[in-house]
Parts: C-alpha cells; sequence; structure tokens
C-alpha cells in the first residue's frame, strides 16, 4: 500500500523526521527556508498531511488550492497561524501540542518577570559597555518580587503555573482576570483571587500576559490600560504578539508610564517596532519560551504523533477541530 505524503514545513529533530518516513512520503525543510503562502502551496501539492510550526499560513486560500490535505499538526500550542474555520469547512484536521510545554514556559514567563523586574538586561549592556566605574546605593535599583502583587491576564495551564510559583515560591499576592472564574479548588490550589480586570491593571505591580490570541484579544493592552497601570508596575507578555499594541508599549516605556517590559512575543514577528530597540527599559527574548531542547522534543514528538494517529488510525491526539 502506498503511504500518505506529508510535508514537514520547517527543520525539526532528525529522529524524529525518521520516524515519520518509517510511516509517510516526507517531504522534508531541513534547510529551514521560510517559504511563501505561493510556495508552501506548491509544495503541498499531493499532500495529505502537514507538519506546521507558527510560520504556515493555513487559511481559505491555501486550502482550496491544496484539496488533497487532511491534516495540519502544528508544533506549538498556539495556533493563530490556522484559520480554523476555513478548516472546518474543508474537512481539514488541526491539531495543537498543548500540556507538554506548560512547566518549562511557566518557567520561562517566570524568569522572563524577574529580570525585567530587577533591571538585568539593562545592567548587563551597562557592564560590557564598560560603564561600570563604581558602586552606588541606587545602581539599578528595581522592583521587589518576593512579597509582591503578581497579575495575570489569562489563567489557563500556564497562568496556573505561573501563579503556583508566584504564591508558593515567592510569597506574591496573586490576583487574575480570565474569560472565565476558575473553579474555587483551583485557586486556592494556585494561591490566586478573581478579579476585574480595571482592578488587575490598577493592583497589580507585575503583569503577566498568558492569555491566547484571538481577533477580540488584539491590543488587549494599550495606551488606555498601560495608564491605568501603576507606574512602578512591570509587564510581560510571553501570550501571543498583538495581544500588546507594542507601539503604544514603546511609548509607554519611553515616558516612564510603567517601570519596565519583558517580551518574548511581538506583533509582526520576527520583526520588532522599532522603538522597542530605543529604551532601556525592556527585556527582549526572540519567541523562546518552550525553548529546553526535552520540551522541543516533546512538542515535535506530539505533532507527528498527531499525524500518524490520524492519517493512520483516524484519530488525532489533541485536535483542535
Amino acid at each position: 500500500m502506498k503511504k500518505p505524503a506529508i510535508l514537514v514545513a520547517r527543520a525539526v529533530f532528525p529522529e524524529v523526521l525518521t520516524q515519520l518516513e518509517q510511516h509517510f512520503e516526507v517531504a522534508a525543510n531541513q534547510g529551514d527556508t521560510l517559504w511563501t503562502p505561493a510556495e508552501l502551496i506548491e509544495r503541498l501539492q499531493g499532500k495529505q498531511g502537514a507538519f506546521t510550526t507558527g510560520s504556515e499560513r493555513i487559511d481559505a486560500a491555501l486550502l482550496a488550492a491544496c484539496p488533497e490535505l487532511k491534516i495540519c499538526a502544528n508544533m506549538a500550542v498556539g495556533y493563530n497561524n490556522f484559520d480554523l474555520a476555513a478548516m472546518t469547512d474543508a474537512g481539514v484536521k488541526a491539531s495543537n501540542t498543548p500540556d507538554v510545554l506548560t512547566e518549562t514556559t511557566a518557567d520561562f514567563g517566570f524568569a522572563l518577570l524577574m529580570a525585567t523586574a530587577r533591571r538585568m538586561a539593562e545592567s548587563e549592556h551597562f557592564l560590557r559597555a564598560g560603564r561600570w566605574k563604581s558602586w552606588r546605593y541606587d545602581l539599578f535599583a528595581g522592583a521587589e518580587v518576593h512579597g509582591s502583587t503578581l497579575g495575570i491576564l489569562g489563567m489557563g495551564r500556564i497562568g496556573q503555573g505561573i501563579a503556583k510559583r508566584g504564591a508558593h515560591g515567592f510569597g506574591m499576592k496573586v490576583i487574575y482576570h480570565n474569560r472565565s472564574r476558575l473553579d474555587a479548588a483551583t485557586e486556592v490550589l494556585c494561591g490566586a483571587s478573581y478579579v476585574s480586570k480595571a482592578d488587575l491593571l490598577k493592583q497589580a505591580d507585575h503583569l503577566m500576559l498568558v492569555l491566547p490570541y484571538s481577533p477580540e484579544a488584539q491590543h488587549a493592552i494599550g495606551a488606555t490600560e498601560l495608564a491605568q497601570m501603576k507606574p512602578t508596575a512591570t509587564l510581560v507578555n510571553i501570550a501571543r504578539g498583538g495581544i500588546v499594541d507594542d507601539a503604544a508599549l514603546a511609548q509607554a516605556l519611553k515616558n516612564r508610564v510603567i517601570a519596565a517590559a519583558g517580551l518574548d512575543v511581538f506583533e509582526g514577528e520576527p520583526a520588532l517596532h522599532p522603538d522597542l530597540l530605543t529604551v532601556p527599559n525592556v527585556v527582549l527574548t526572540p519567541h523562546i519560551a518552550s525553548a529546553t531542547l526535552p520540551t522541543r522534543r516533546a512538542m515535535a514528538q506530539l505533532a507527528a504523533d498527531n499525524l500518524v494517529g490520524f492519517l493512520l488510525h483516524g484519530k488525532a491526539l489533541t485536535p483542535l477541530n
């Protein structure tokens, strides 16, 4: 029997590719070329499955041009590169990789919060530039983390992981806002209290964004919201680009509307709003919150298992539609 044909759209661990080749005719992209939409469509011709990342936009135009496509397995927990409605209409299965990156991403979120609050990037640049000549009582004095108020916008698995780290590891008062309130037992486990979005902005010493991207979440934090925060507050975004209005944030950082920000995701990434590169009080990382080797391997494995499960056995492990 002829093996189903799949496209692996970005470079992946060689051992995962070897596993896929046992089950499929695989067209791989180990050179990690970023394809245009037209190039992606060309390479998907005759393919029943696609191993995708956030770089590949799967929309109605692509689906119409790739009638044999049956599943796109995203190596990510986020899926704003998928037009889920169009995929469902076209009868194309979508899957992602939840759970396997929760703890690693929560670790990184807290690391980015610490780096932002304690001005680590700013002080390292100062040191590397040869400007450190003496000690001063206020040299890069940052914000307190232990015992402060941690605000979390979005309280899914990762948000809950961050809440536990803050409440139980750093003695923080944890408040959160979410589309739906957690049950009482989970709130106790996380050491977190539910508040309105307005109160979250007003009370948080450190505001962490962990909500999924949706059109409704576009610019959930903009100039109006930033003006409601404490001038001593920090903002950390490990969610998705577009949830923060990056232009408004850069202006707020320049004018010290808030004290500092830590960003792992950006609007239009890998491009950055240029103004973010001109302000010193921001920590910038290139979308690496899940970037440990064990976690990235687990993500790749789950994406591969979704392809195997659906194309060979009719059932994806973590479907989205």
